[in-house]
């Protein structure tokens, strides 16, 4: 995959991040009992998102975001990251300083 699509990938995940993050815990997992998968339009064009939930333990969920163009073959790979939302509010301030 080229260097100038992962750059707009990376424009739309992080937009999607900061949506995604923004939820909180109950939300999180209210909305991510099945893998979403979704399209969003950023900059004129559309990109594939599909967001789950990889983990949900009694001290943390662990939540991945993915994001690509729908174009072959390099959307067998989509650019993604994961996000940690602990559970025990002491242990959210204390990885928030």
């Amino acid at each position: 995959m080229n260097a100038h699509r992962r750059e707009e990938w990376k424009k739309v995940l992080d937009s999607e991040l900061e949506r995604w993050t923004a939820k909180s815990i109950e939300e999180l997992l209210l909305e991510l009992r099945e893998v979403e998968a979704y399209q969003v339009d950023f900059d004129s064009k559309r990109y594939n998102v599909e967001v789950q939930l990889l983990e949900n333990t009694n001290e943390y969920i662990h939540v991945l975001v993915d994001v690509d163009d729908g174009s072959l073959p390099a959307s067998f790979s989509p650019l993604g990251q994961t996000f940690i939302r602990n559970k025990t509010p002491e242990v959210e301030k204390g990885a928030a300083q």
